[in-house]
């Protein structure tokens, strides 16, 4: 089973300096109009194959997120099947995060 976590457990690691690894599972098109800043854009389609690209330091969780938090519960099991630990789905994806957290993130 994954883990989800909310959107501000996650803003509260990154305000922490807690090491977070943010990968977003969206497409090129979404992740041009916004992105949560120091994400790296890895679309779903392409995650199963490119899971060795992510770099995670030690005691970092990894946290997948998209639009709505669905695409992303299917990204973080990718990850988490390809060896990789302490990986979360963000709940509510950016949609959430642009609601909850910032504003300035521009919602689609």
């Amino acid at each position: 089973m994954i883990t989800q976590i909310h959107p501000r457990d996650v803003k509260a690691k990154l305000d922490t300096g807690e090491p977070v690894v943010l990968i977003d599972c969206r497409e090129p098109e979404e992740y041009a109009i916004c992105r949560i800043e120091g994400s790296t854009l890895l679309p779903l389609g392409e995650l199963a194959r490119r899971a060795d690209e992510v770099e995670v330091p030690e005691g970092a969780m990894v946290v997948v997120y998209c639009h709505h938090g669905v695409r992303s519960i299917n990204g973080a099991f990718m990850l988490a099947r390809a060896g990789i630990p302490n990986v979360a789905s963000m709940a509510g994806g950016i949609e959430a995060w642009s609601v909850l957290i910032d504003p300035s993130v521009p919602r689609y």
